[in-house]
């Protein structure tokens, strides 16, 4: 651990060339943890006054408490390098000491969700890491050039200790094998067996050839404490890591350069994409905020996030830029005052007087204001275009409603829910109109990790009772209606005439992308859909809008040929559609992949019989009226699984995704391996238990890891009774709270 003051730190954080942002990524279960706690333990900062107390020891209490912050922040990393180290160093530098900020990315790796938060802000990425360290000792063993060698440790080199020579073949002789083997693998793989069989008259000899000295009290441990020990004295990874990170991965002032156009919205010769191209911490402040983590008392929240050009100081006034602003609009925008502007040091916050760009900071008094995700810039700089939101690949499509056991509990659940919404960015808390409180979450384990966190850090440990995890569908149509439908409003004065389509191939998933959508310029968008999807140049002008929550994958297009007054009713409808999309006709699920052609509108001459009382209500019945005539489906959520599962285990493999409706679409050896990575598209309904079924069917052999996919269309008929999709509607109906039997069209369609 490195000992540092407030101002030493600050200090660093004006060289904006010795700053590297990074986080870390490895598969669960791959040892982020372990990595992660021996870079802190060689280079992490802690604050002078508390030099003394944190002993960073691997006792479990600590552990536990480690574990929580480095998950709840990022760490910094301060790293001198020697002269020596940098004399292959070509890029620009000032002096030798260099802040590593790892930003762990948060929550668990299966959920890209919350890795994308992460990459927002970093540079780089450590994604686990061969060490070639230990090499050079035998080097000088076998008497071989240390250059020569390095280059003959990957690919086709094969070295016979009895004649001395390489080869790019295998001679064949016993002695003959890969360098990689010879020289890395096997020298490892002995010193771990070594230890592990506790044969320590022969390990101390091994340690004393290789310059490894143990201390007295460590040559009493046994089997893997030992094992591990030698391992971290022997081969320490964390400044090989350092080096690494230093060498291969952009300061903020080089990566700023690349990936201003990936991250502002706006025009990229304005003011501000030229100062976080040129990460000017004289310009004009931007800072993207890519998560609130939960502060020690509760309730409030550090807005966490990265500096990419000016300066953000405690006490400045700053334009807030939601996630929905639109420049030049007053919506999702905020002017508040940073209260307090904050750097961790280990376990410390510390607060300075200001940071400046290429850095991370956490700052206080903004918590009211930002949900998940902002842009923050100075007071007077109107014109700032927002750095672009996370598009999440992943949909939170496992719900589960939650309830207090102890009633008296509930204001804490409410509390609860607010903060876990808050600090993770996948999650979405609602309220039915049943009342229950519905958690929605990307996976099974994700809601399990989600609900662990609600209940322990955010309740308290009051206890919660949650229902089965329910899965959420979405409702679309198969082809056009079979004849456009009417609605009349209340007063039997106007008239609404519509038809729905399905959208074309791959357009829903488009708009899910951001490819296409309600902010986009008109003559682009129009271009891309005449181009990719074959729209009519004169049809991709008429669209009304997108929804649910105005960015949905549904449209309405106007098809109407000179219509009086149209121009006033297009918001009633366009409310009634939003409303409409966002709660189906079949089971009230969000719709998906619709297109609702309006035909033709009758209205009444008096403005006050075509207000919004008379048109939205109409608009929503002609859209379920228009679902239902045109082959309404249902859409379930798909998973790809990715198995890794030696060749023994593929006959469970298959018989258990049979069972589950799956079905294995590439199956591939991995070269050099004895592994197969099966993967195969799993229903999300089914996947509950999967892990669990596959680890019985093959022993414990294979590692099941799902990810939302796709949405995959239902083959059965939700209207025809006795179905699957039937019985489906039935069960959400009747988990919903609303009437068994689904409206019929006749209440939506009126007769003229």
């Amino acid at each position: 651990m490195v000992k540092f003051t407030a101002e030493g730190l600050r200090r660093i954080m004006d060289f904006k060339h010795n700053i590297r942002n990074m986080s870390v990524i490895a598969h669960v279960d791959h040892g982020k943890s372990t990595l992660t706690d021996s870079l802190v333990a060689a280079a992490g900062i802690i604050a002078q006054e508390v030099a003394g107390d944190v002993r960073m020891t691997d006792t479990r209490a600590d552990e536990a408490e480690r574990g929580i912050t480095i998950k709840s922040t990022g760490i910094s990393l301060y790293y001198e390098m020697t002269d020596d180290a940098l004399k292959s160093y070509k890029g620009e530098r000032n002096g030798n000491e260099y802040l590593i900020n790892l930003i762990d990315s948060p929550g668990h790796v299966d959920f890209s969700s919350e890795v994308t938060a992460a990459l927002r802000i970093t540079d780089g990425a450590l994604v686990v890491v061969d060490c070639i360290e230990g090499v050079c000792m035998y080097a000088s063993k076998f008497g071989v050039d240390e250059s020569k060698m390095m280059e003959r440790l990957w690919g086709e080199n094969f070295f016979d200790p009895a004649t001395k020579k390489w080869t790019t073949k295998n001679t064949g002789s016993a002695t003959c094998k890969r360098g990689f083997v010879q020289f890395c693998y096997e020298p490892i793989k002995q010193i771990i067996n070594t230890c592990m069989n506790d044969q320590k008259d022969k390990l101390w000899p091994m340690l004393q050839k290789l310059g490894v000295t143990m201390k007295s009290e460590e040559k009493d441990l046994m089997g893997k404490a030992l094992m591990k020990r030698v391992m971290q004295t022997w081969l320490p990874a964390s400044s090989a890591l350092l080096e690494m990170m230093i060498f291969h991965l952009p300061s903020p002032s080089t990566a700023q350069k690349y990936r201003v156009e990936n991250l502002y919205e706006g025009p990229l010769d304005d003011q501000y994409a030229n100062a976080i191209r040129n990460c000017d911490p004289n310009g004009p402040l931007m800072l993207y905020v890519s998560k609130m983590i939960p502060a020690s008392d509760k309730g409030r929240f550090f807005a966490f996030g990265r500096v990419f050009s000016g300066k953000v100081s405690t006490g400045l006034k700053v334009r807030i830029m939601g996630p929905n602003y639109v420049p030049g609009e007053k919506k999702d925008l905020y002017v508040k005052s940073v209260q307090r502007t904050v750097i961790w040091m280990g376990k410390k916050q510390e607060t300075v007087e200001d940071v400046p760009c290429g850095n991370t900071v956490a700052m206080v008094g903004l918590d009211q204001f930002i949900t998940k995700n902002a842009t923050l810039t100075n007071e007077k700089e109107v014109d700032a275009h927002p750095i672009r939101a996370m598009k999440f690949s992943v949909s939170p499509v496992v719900r589960v409603a939650v309830q207090c056991k102890v009633a008296s509990d509930l204001p804490k659940l409410v509390e609860g829910l607010k903060r876990l919404a808050k600090s993770d960015p996948m999650v979405v808390c609602t309220i039915e109109e049943s009342g229950e409180h519905i958690v929605a979450g990307a996976g099974e384990l994700h809601l399990e990790i989600c609900l662990k966190d609600l209940q322990d850090d955010f309740m308290g440990g009051a206890e919660i009772i949650k229902s089965d995890p329910v899965v959420s569908f979405r409702e679309t149509v198969l082809e056009k209606s079979c004849r456009t439908v009417m609605s009349k409003s209340p007063n039997k004065h106007n008239r609404l005439y519509m038809e729905a389509r399905p959208l074309e191939e791959g357009l829903a998933e488009a708009i899910d992308d951001g490819r296409i959508g309600p902010r986009d310029d008109p003559k682009a968008r129009s271009k891309i859909l005449s181009e990719e999807f074959g729209w009519d140049k004169d049809l991709a002008k008429k669209i009304w809008c997108f929804g649910p929550e105005t960015t949905g994958p549904n449209m309405v297009v106007d098809m109407c040929k000179g219509v009086q007054y149209l121009n006033e009713i297009k918001d009633s409808v366009v409310a009634g559609f939003q409303w409409a999309s966002k709660e189906g006709a079949l089971a009230e699920e969000n719709m998906r992949g619709i297109c609702f052609e309006v035909c033709d509108v009758v209205l009444h001459a008096d403005a006050i019989h075509r207000g919004g009382g008379q048109v939205i209500p109409t608009a929503r019945r002609v859209i379920y009226a228009s679902q239902l005539t045109a082959k309404p489906r249902l859409l379930e959520p798909v998973y790809m699984v990715e198995i890794q599962a030696p060749e023994q285990a593929l006959g469970g493999i298959y018989s258990v995704l049979n069972q589950k409706r799956g079905h294995v679409f590439e199956e591939m050896q991995r070269p050099g391996t004895p592994l197969y990575n099966i993967k195969a598209y799993l229903p999300v309904i089914e996947s509950f238990g999967f892990s669990g079924t596959l680890r019985a069917a093959t022993s414990g052999q294979a590692f099941p890891q799902c990810v939302f996919d796709h949405w995959d269309m239902m083959s059965s008929d939700p209207l025809e009774p006795g179905t699957q999709a039937a019985q489906l509607v039935a069960d959400i109906r009747k988990r919903k709270g609303l009437k068994e039997q689904m409206t019929p069209l006749s209440e939506f369609e009126d007769k003229l």
